[in-house]
């Protein structure tokens, strides 16, 4: 089985091709660059650096979101394009779930990857590894980080927070958890598409045309529209 992964749904750009639970290559960017004009370079450059054609790949997977709306749009028609053309499986993937499998795994208590989803809100969830295994333990949630830090203070472990914006929300974190919250060291922040591919290397693949990303919430533009229009927004 050969896996190619995807991930634009932040300001890291990743891609990786994984074969027999073997990770073959992959490239990681940290870089404020149009994702839209630089992902299929990315994935044309692993490919030939390992030597495989699009033929041979039998699955996609991709970071479904959350993160920045055009990001994660990117990465998904992407992905869908190609598994549609290659008719291969496609399978969607949590991006905070992605930075917690690359980060925690062999931390001894509780995961909250996060993005900043600006105004003191952040997306995050709640994972923990179980027997090797990553389970969620509380889903995927847009909230506000002082909120989000008062919820998870009865919890009995450490918890271990991790992201690229976690500097924009340590400080209430810290206020809230104390000694309770672990934060992760730089090199942990980014997700890694590796750690993407692997998590959907045993799951099925979604109905292609139907697929579509995980914002979490409206686009800004759409709540705009919806409002203008006299629509009702759940919140």
């Amino acid at each position: 089985m050969t896996i190619l992964a995807i991930d634009t749904s932040n300001y890291p750009l990743g891609v990786a091709l994984i074969e027999d639970n073997q990770v073959l290559g992959e490239y990681i960017t940290n870089l404020k660059k149009n994702h839209s004009v630089r992902i299929m370079p990315a994935i044309q450059t692993l490919m030939k650096d390992c030597e495989r054609v699009p033929a041979q790949l039998t699955k996609i997977v991709v970071a479904q979101g959350p993160g920045s709306y055009t990001g994660v749009r990117i990465g998904v028609t992407i992905a869908k394009t190609m598994a549609w053309s290659l008719k291969i499986p496609l399978v969607g993937i949590s991006s905070l779930e992605t930075i917690a499998a690359g980060a925690g795994r062999y931390f001894d208590g509780y995961i909250s990857p996060l993005f900043d989803a600006r105004r003191g809100q952040i997306y995050t969830g709640l994972y923990e590894y179980q027997g090797g295994v990553l389970t969620t333990v509380k889903d995927d949630c847009l909230v506000l980080s002082a909120d989000w830090s008062a919820s998870l203070k009865e919890l009995k472990k450490p918890i271990l927070f991790v992201g690229n914006d976690l500097p924009l929300h340590q400080a209430v974190i810290k206020d809230t958890l104390n000694s309770q919250a672990v934060f992760a060291a730089i090199t942990e922040h980014n997700p890694r598409p590796s750690e993407l591919a692997l998590l959907g290397e045993n799951k099925l693949g979604v109905d292609i045309h139907s697929f579509v990303p995980n914002y979490i919430r409206l686009a800004e533009a759409e709540a705009k529209w919806l409002e203008a229009n006299g629509k009702i927004l759940k919140g």
